[in-house]
């Protein structure tokens, strides 16, 4: 019987490759991707003229916010200074202390008239929500040491932001008897004009130690 000399046929790599290719965009389509999460924030639009890259803000109108460098938080504004050793304690769940949130409401909103709080100043509004006196002059100043942990400075803002989330929830409340999230465009917007988020973010400098 005679022996075949039939060659086996070699595979094609080219169409390999192919295959490769698309398995990995369909991979790539198809799959979740675990994020890291941040802040959804809108940032105030760049300055207009060279005039305005310079503000004169008053003590009374200013709080800082200063995570040092052993991450922890000092609030001070003219009122004096509060120390938060950790996360929790920002969140106001151990120490006794007010809650960061708390703090940066109270010093957004003035509701006392104090003096040593920001100026409060008679704006409109337009319907329903009217002429009301706000602290339009105010700014929180965010800052932290060079070698602050990313977890601690995240965690200060997010509370910072939190404070103007729940006002603007106060205040979709109490003016158009709905949540924030039910509003339209046009009442989210004044409810935005009504508490601007005044956020200043300093570059990280060597502060140092703690109280």
């Amino acid at each position: 019987m005679a022996k075949s000399n039939r060659k086996v046929p070699g595979l094609n790599a080219s169409s390999m490759a192919d295959v490769s290719f698309l398995l990995l965009t369909f991979f790539l389509l198809v799959s979740n991707m675990d994020v890291d999460s941040g802040l959804a924030r809108r940032l105030p639009p760049p300055p207009q003229s060279e005039e305005q890259t310079s503000v004169d803000v008053q003590r009374r109108n200013l709080l800082v916010v200063l995570v040092n460098a052993q991450n922890e938080t000092m609030v001070t504004n003219q009122q004096g200074t509060e120390w938060y050793a950790n996360e929790a304690e920002l969140r106001g769940e151990v120490g006794g202390k007010p809650a960061l949130k708390d703090k940066v409401k109270e010093f957004v909103l003035n509701t006392s008239n104090s003096s040593e709080l920001p100026e409060l100043e008679e704006q409109d509004f337009g319907a329903p929500i009217g002429v009301v006196p706000v602290t339009a002059s105010h700014v929180v100043s965010i800052q932290n040491d060079a070698t602050t942990s990313y977890k601690a400075y995240i965690a200060v803002q997010n509370e910072v932001v939190r404070a103007y989330n729940e006002l603007r929830e106060e205040g979709a409340r109490k003016y158009f008897n709905t949540s924030y999230g039910e509003l339209t465009e046009e009442q989210k917007t004044q409810i935005n004009d009504l508490y601007p988020q005044r956020i200043s973010e300093a570059e990280p400098k060597n502060y140092g130690g703690g109280q």
